[in-house]
């Protein structure tokens, strides 16, 4: 075999398996992107646990609290954490999980937000801070979301111990939340 019919046999090769590579890439982005995103209104029934069990779940039990204290300062820029905190831009977080989407007291919620009907549990708000836009289109909150898993486990693992109100398992009991 002559060395030109050699070079173009291996670059053909090459070239072959580096498509079957990028159709099997392909192939795995379409099959993620397909699937549609969690949204208020897919996000199904919920059923509110208190923080001491969602934080002993694998998820929460390992994640890093100090980079989710970190990512907290994002939040503190429109809301108040601390128990009787300000309304700033956004309402008080104080409390958050177990309470029913656009119920704090004192802060005028978009109407859409105020519709909603979800309860904010761990598995909403990671949604929610994934793609806010995406999980309820039509709110006001001007956040561009966290893409990293690991960032969103670590703020709500911080937010759920430094915001916790105490409120009791099973608080909403219109709604259950499968748990995977």
């Amino acid at each position: 075999m002559s060395r030109a019919v050699l070079i173009v046999w291996v670059s053909a090769v090459t070239f072959s398996l580096g498509a079957c590579e990028q159709s099997a890439t392909d192939a795995a982005s379409k099959n993620s992107l397909s699937a549609a995103p969690l949204t208020a209104a897919t996000l199904g029934e919920q059923t509110v646990f208190s923080a001491r069990d969602y934080l002993a779940e694998r998820v929460y039990a390992s994640a890093d609290t100090s980079r989710g204290e970190a990512l907290s300062a994002r939040c503190r820029a429109c809301h108040s954490l601390e128990e009787g905190g300000a309304t700033i831009v956004g309402p008080n977080l104080f409390g958050v999980f177990g309470r029913p989407a656009g119920s704090a007291l004192d802060y005028p919620f978009s109407d859409v937000l105020s519709a909603s009907g979800f309860v904010w549990t761990p598995r909403a708000l990671d949604a929610w801070l994934a793609e806010p836009f995406a999980f309820l289109p039509g709110n006001r909150m001007s956040f561009p979301g966290l893409s990293e898993q690991k960032d969103r486990n670590g703020l709500i693992a911080y937010l759920l111990q430094y915001t916790d109100s105490g409120i009791e398992a099973g608080a909403a009991d219109s709604v259950t939340e499968s748990r995977d």
